[in-house]
């Protein structure tokens, strides 16, 4: 839009903002509650890693499909109207996940969950820019990641309280029902984005794109007032006539060789923002703590620290990102990621496990069990030690007592690991966190903007898809060690390609950027 003095409605544009970015709350708070939730899930249904991996990934999973098909089906229906669906879609995927009696009806509730934050991640952003101006847009369009972030700390520090009231002796809290209050407990924030959204109006570029005009100029009114209002209607329908004239572009055009350079940058940063685990350590971050041997209690508690840690780095990045620019972000951000997960696996590296006789008095679930030849046992490989232990215990007896077990035999240098787990959360929240979405936005000419970002978005949440739902099985089978030892060579790997190959997008116009991009 074109206006050039303060808006009259600045203050309810913010207002509008924040409720419909809201569901980027959501969707951190839902992502951030299943990493609590499967401490207590996992043994009540007695989960194998892959089932696990799918209760916790399956709605990346739709979500990847939910974004394909949201904006086209908003440009029929209305943005407002999908958003309604959004927070309904939350509100009822807690309520079942919470009175869910069965693996099924687990990931199948939180799979309608994955559908609602699919379509909020893509329409929300896009409803903002719609009302915006270009002075705040992305200082508003932004609010989305923050929120996110937010989202997380919520959960956190959720799943922190209801854990600490069972563990304090709470009478209405049990093993087998406090991870359904930790879920039921999303439906407070859903439902309530749900009756807020009423009070937004609906996109007045979709009003016009429907020949609404005269409901566009009245939402345009109320947002700048009735000077503006009118220059910005025709500058609107101008625009919807342009886009009329233009040609379809078809996904095959992204791989032309002019644009090949900057495809595989935008896929480049797309792939490495998930493949570098971020969504394993925030999905799974109490079984990642509790492997320290830091307990149950531990693991809550140092969630609620990684997520304000979050929070903070977030806050950097949006106060950064048009000082500094983006490749020095990002390449202090990579460097950063890949020195802290090594830090991890070194840590992890240098673990040993046993369990002598007074542990095993003291762990009241080990008693009567046989582990004459466990006991006083040095264990290097926490695989060995684990197999073992779920040999003798079999799997659900297992989960139930890991983090106590662990506690009792890991000798593992936790504060070591827990500085490189900030460390990377710190690094990513500056740096590959906000920034790929700022870089894709930016890179890639009008043309095929829209597409690019679709494309790459896809790759993206697949590789998280992907990330999500192998993770238990490579703690299980490879060991804490060498799974971050994958996640830091990956990083340091995508370092130094982006050391090569990543331009600098901070000053300069679309226009430009187009003439040196675009070979």
């Amino acid at each position: 839009m074109t206006k050039t003095s303060k808006s009259p409605g600045l203050g309810y544009i913010i207002f509008i903002s924040t409720i419909v970015s809201l569901g980027g709350f959501l969707f951190g708070f839902d992502a951030g509650i299943i990493s609590g939730v499967m401490e207590y899930a996992s043994p009540e249904f007695n989960l194998s890693d892959g089932q696990s991996g799918w209760v916790v990934s399956s709605p990346t999973f739709v979500a990847m499909f939910a974004m394909l098909i949201a904006g086209r089906l908003s440009d029929k229906i209305g943005r407002k109207k999908i958003l309604l669906f959004v927070g309904f879609g939350y509100a009822l995927s807690a309520l079942m996940s919470a009175y869910a009696s069965s693996y099924e009806m687990l990931y199948i509730a939180r799979m309608l969950g994955g559908i609602a934050f699919g379509a909020a991640l893509i329409l929300a952003p896009t409803y903002i820019a719609e009302i915006s101006t270009p002075e705040n847009r992305g200082k508003l369009v932004s609010i989305q990641q923050l929120n996110i972030v937010l989202g997380f700390f919520a959960a956190f520090l959720s799943n922190y309280y209801f854990n600490d009231a069972f563990k304090s002796g709470s009478s209405f809290l049990t093993e087998s029902n406090i991870w359904r209050w930790m879920l039921g407990a999303e439906f407070f924030p859903a439902i309530a984005y749900f009756l807020l959204l009423f009070f937004v109006p609906k996109s007045p570029r979709w009003l016009f794109s429907k020949n609404r005009n005269e409901e566009g100029k009245a939402v345009l009114e109320k947002l700048y007032g009735a000077e503006v209002a009118e220059r910005e209607s025709a500058t609107i329908m101008n625009n919807l006539q342009e886009e009329k004239n233009k040609e379809k572009v078809a996904i095959g055009e992204l791989f032309k060789p002019a644009l090949r350079f900057i495809l595989l940058i935008g896929l480049t940063i797309g792939i490495l923002q998930q493949v570098t685990g971020i969504n394993a350590v925030y999905f799974y971050a109490n079984s990642i703590f509790k492997q320290t041997g830091m307990g149950t209690n531990g693991a809550f508690i140092s969630g609620v620290i990684l997520s304000g840690t979050s929070v903070v780095f977030t806050l950097v990045a949006m106060y950064l990102i048009d000082r500094v620019g983006r490749r020095p972000l990002l390449l202090v951000g990579m460097a950063g990621i890949a020195a802290s997960l090594l830090l991890c696996a070194y840590g992890f590296n240098q673990a040993t496990y046993q369990l002598d006789s007074s542990d095993i008095v003291a762990l009241e679930a080990l008693k009567g069990v046989d582990l004459n030849n466990i006991v006083d046992k040095t264990y290097t490989s926490d695989v060995d030690f684990k197999n073992t232990m779920k040999n003798a215990l079999g799997n659900q007896l297992y989960l139930k007592q890991e983090g106590a077990i662990l506690e009792a035999a890991a000798n593992v240098n936790a504060p070591l690991i827990l500085i490189g787990i900030l460390g990377f959360i710190a690094c990513f929240a500056f740096s590959l966190g906000p920034v790929m979405w700022v870089m894709l936005s930016e890179m890639y000419p009008t043309k095929y903007r829209g597409l690019a970002i679709g494309f790459i978005g896809f790759v993206n949440s697949f590789s998280s898809w992907v990330v999500q739902q192998i993770f238990p099985w490579e703690l299980s089978n490879l060991g804490n060690a060498m799974t971050f030892l994958i996640f830091g060579l990956i990083a340091s790997f995508g370092f130094f390609i982006m050391l090569k190959v990543l331009p600098e997008t901070k000053g300069k116009s679309l226009e430009q950027l187009e003439k040196e991009l675009v070979r």
